[in-house]
């Protein structure tokens, strides 16, 4: 199975990435937790780009942040997953222990339990009106957890402060997406109310390599790297980038999502695509071939509803 990190997948790398290997990850947990000591480090495949993942044993993962940017998200995810965990449908990654830095590597770093499960193919689920329901039992029940005192989101900005930025990366598209549909689609999200209520939690990266599944069936949601308070409707670009077409009115109704955040979730999910493609095609495939899977699913006419 893949268990692999996705968050902050709009974003390219830069020149602070930190390569890990096992020989490392062996250091700090014997170092560090010694009675994990001996148990064997495999690395994970994944595409991500901001953590490296590691299988510790039968039962561990290690999750080392590569970058600065992601290593800030330890201490949010070791303060609020144990206070979400029991509010959710289905596991999340909740830490077990907080390592820190050492043996030449900078930042703090985690162990959690692995949570078993595949990684659907985007677009391709075995019982996709089952996991459109899923998600959006999932969805549902984290906006309805209580927001006190909660961070914002790493997407929680409005849609308007990413249009010079997602113009940008459509312009340089230009090839690739059909330019006149993709404007379309983000501009009825720019004319789109704002959401009423106030921000709630959102995971903000509802990917495929951010959801597993056994059986067709959501078994449990990782990478909680964006987690934070926002707009709920950014939480629907699962729409696109995890469920086929004719599961989304399942997943739309479930969730009881208006005209208004639908368009918005359509734009979350077009700008986020458009900034993957951009920075991504040359080095990650994998997230550079979903990021043009998305944009495909975004441009096509939805059934009954033709494009703004």
């Amino acid at each position: 199975m893949t268990h692999g990190p996705r968050e902050r997948s709009d974003v390219p790398v830069r020149a602070e990435q930190t390569t890990v290997d096992p020989a490392l990850v062996r250091h700090l947990v014997t170092a560090q937790f010694p009675r994990w000591a001996g148990l064997p480090v495999l690395p994970v495949d994944s595409a991500g780009t901001a953590n490296a993942m590691f299988r510790l044993g039968a039962d561990l993962v290690v999750r080392l942040p590569r970058t600065e940017g992601a290593a800030r998200d330890i201490g949010k995810e070791h303060t609020w997953l144990p206070r979400l965990a029991p509010q959710l449908p289905v596991p999340v990654p909740v830490p077990l222990v907080k390592g820190a830095p050492g043996g030449g590597f900078p930042w703090e770093w985690s162990v959690s339990r692995w949570l078993d499960g595949e990684n659907p193919r985007p677009g391709r689920a075995a019982a996709p009106d089952a996991l459109a329901r899923d998600l959006a039992d999932f969805v549902t029940a984290l906006h309805r957890a209580g927001p006190a005192g909660g961070p914002p989101s790493y997407r929680a900005e409005p849609l308007a402060e990413r249009d010079p930025v997602t113009r940008a990366a459509l312009a340089e598209l230009r090839e690739e997406v059909g330019t006149d549909a993709a404007e379309a689609v983000w501009e009825a999200a720019l004319r789109s109310p704002a959401p009423s209520g106030p921000p709630v939690w959102i995971h903000a990266d509802l990917q495929p390599g951010n959801v597993l599944t056994a059986g067709g069936r959501l078994s449990a949601v990782i990478d909680f790297g964006c987690l934070g308070l926002g707009d709920p409707a950014v939480d629907l670009l699962a729409a696109w980038y995890v469920l086929p077409a004719s599961a989304r009115p399942v997943f739309r109704a479930a969730l009881g999502a208006d005209d208004a955040a639908w368009a918005r979730g359509r734009g979350w999910a077009l700008s986020v695509a458009l900034l993957e493609l951009r920075a991504y095609r040359g080095t990650n495939p994998a997230m550079a071939s979903t990021a043009r899977h998305v944009l495909r699913e975004l441009l096509e006419p939805e059934p009954g509803h033709p494009n703004p």
